[in-house]
């Protein structure tokens, strides 16, 4: 063996009970599962007391870019994930062109100097190939990056060229191996989409054995519409749904959870394939902009920064927010995340209101005047969750477990501003505070929906379970000492009680350092 792992307790991501074995490694593969008395190697690690399972898969990642800026994907590997699953929300990295590359372009070389010099899904790869990335890298399509190469930010339906178009683009990605299509009906331009046009994306997707990640078109004051919509979409196209982050977002909202998963379980009971996932937080987190009326953001950066500059324009925006948003504690339940300039660099980690106070000016203008000085580009977080309805989500069978982060770092430029600490903390967080202490979830559940759920949702015949055979992903955790430590204002804290994280056979954690080994790779569907 190159690598026997001695005496842990092996969780197998099946969500059968944990059995005391050892394991045998043997280049990338799990050789031996079984007692390895009379076997030798070159590296043992002993996991008495510990527990040994599958590598974490984050089903729901926004690493597209941050692998190429961090291939270390050091946040992300440190708290146990091997497999991140891109392109979610429907923002992806490939397929793209026009515009839209044009755009992203400039964003990335200006913010992180990075050169965006591919356009297919082959030839991302092949650029995320040569950067050795340290984790496996899942691509999905994004329907708003597509909708956009082809249409532009455009607030209308698409012609018939345009969705062949579209559709097109979708084909090819599918089968240049990516794993399905994602959307974001919140965002532009995909929220000017209307169900027709996502029916005829997601055939195309599942004709190939691909699933549809959609994070609907409200999770609000539109809730259960908007999971009607979605569930339609995913009956006529015929295709598995994963709901993306699963919530109801806002007091006023909470109570129509009981009547979310009822629409959910019926679906199901007819038997449309629906999966959902979430994250242990309270709080989510977005681009200041999403603030805005979908008609503000239409035409792009360039448009939406013209209709904040136009004061009847902006006074008509302001009217809608606040008929959304009347009550004024609303401002302090934002906080300032994430600016690009030296300058407002002041106001991260500061709520809207406390913001806006030490301007002396109304929440809203503070608002509009920072997205104005800042081209669009600042990222909050929204404190709109209940803590009892995120127990009833996590308990439900068909629930993973997903960031929704892009990998961070504690140095260089992804160590920049306070970002939302689920890009540290997800997954030792679920197996602290909400198996730990709160029994919500039983170790091997809780290991389940983090391994062998993903790994079935994405067809992925060899990872996410612990078997001889399978490709040696694996994480080795003291499961009384596994915690935590991003908090909302010192999120760049790496987590506490993961011993080693293996991918692809080779040690890239150990003893809560990254190795600099880099082998990971870009799983493409059907291999």
């Amino acid at each position: 063996m190159d690598l026997i792992i001695k005496d842990g307790t092996v969780i197998d991501g099946s969500g059968a009970p944990g059995l005391k074995a050892d394991l045998g490694i043997k280049d990338d593969r799990i050789e031996v599962l079984g007692k390895l008395n009379n076997c030798t190697s070159a590296a043992v690690i002993q996991a008495g007391g510990k527990v040994v399972c599958p590598g974490f898969i984050d089903i729901h990642s926004h690493s597209d870019y941050h692998l190429l800026i961090n291939p270390q994907s050091e946040s992300k590997i440190r708290q146990g994930v091997t497999t991140e699953v891109g392109g979610n929300c429907g923002y992806a990295a490939a397929p793209i062109g026009n515009q839209e590359l044009e755009e992203r372009q400039v964003r990335y070389k200006e913010t992180f100097d990075l050169e965006l010099d591919w356009q297919t899904l082959p030839e991302y790869r092949r650029r995320l190939e040569k950067a050795k990335i340290s984790v496996n890298y899942a691509p999905l399509i994004g329907h708003n990056t597509i909708r956009a190469t082809v249409m532009g930010m455009e607030n209308r339906p698409p012609t018939s060229r345009e969705l062949t178009q579209m559709a097109a683009l979708m084909e090819e990605a599918m089968q240049d191996g990516a794993f399905g299509i994602s959307s974001g009906l919140i965002y532009p331009p995909a929220c000017y989409a209307r169900a027709p046009e996502l029916i005829a994306l997601c055939k195309a997707a599942a004709r190939y054995g691909g699933f549809l990640s959609c994070h609907m078109r409200s999770e609000g004051p539109r809730l259960l519409e908007a999971l009607d919509e979605i569930i339609l979409v995913a009956r006529k196209a015929r295709i598995p749904l994963q709901i993306s982050h699963l919530k109801t977002a806002g007091g006023a909202n909470w109570h129509k959870l009981p009547q979310a998963f009822e629409m959910i379980e019926k679906a199901q009971d007819q038997g449309v394939p629906i999966t959902a996932d979430s994250y242990p937080y309270l709080a989510s987190n977005a681009g200041l902009q999403a603030l805005l009326p979908d008609w503000a953001l239409a035409g792009g950066t360039g448009a939406q920064l013209k209709r904040l500059q136009n004061q009847s324009t902006r006074r008509r925006i302001q009217k809608e927010i606040l008929a959304n948003h009347p009550e004024e504690e609303y401002w302090e339940k934002i906080l300032i995340s994430e600016a690009v300039s030296e300058e407002n660099q002041r106001w991260v980690g500061n709520t809207v209101a406390e913001a806006a106070a030490r301007q002396a000016k109304p929440p809203l203008e503070f608002v509009f005047d920072l997205l104005l000085q800042e081209s669009m580009h600042v990222e909050a977080i929204y404190f709109i969750m209940s803590e009892n309805n995120l127990l009833e989500i996590l308990s439900k069978p068909y629930v993973m477990i997903g960031s929704d982060s892009a990998c961070r770092a504690h140095y260089g430029p992804l160590s920049k501003g306070k970002p939302h600490p689920r890009a540290f903390g997800t997954f030792p967080r679920v197996l602290d505070h909400y198996v730990n202490k709160e029994g919500v979830l039983n170790m091997e559940e809780a290991v389940y929906k983090m391994t062998g759920a993903p790994a079935q949702i994405l067809g992925l015949k060899d990872r996410g379970r612990i078997r001889e055979g399978f490709k040696a992903d694996i994480v080795v955790f003291d499961p009384q000492k596994i915690h935590d430590t991003a908090t909302y204002q010192n999120p760049a804290s790496y987590p506490e009680g993961i011993d080693c994280v293996i991918v692809n056979g080779a040690i890239t954690v150990e003893n809560g350092s990254h190795s600099g080994i880099g082998k990971g790779c870009v799983l493409v569907k059907g291999n």
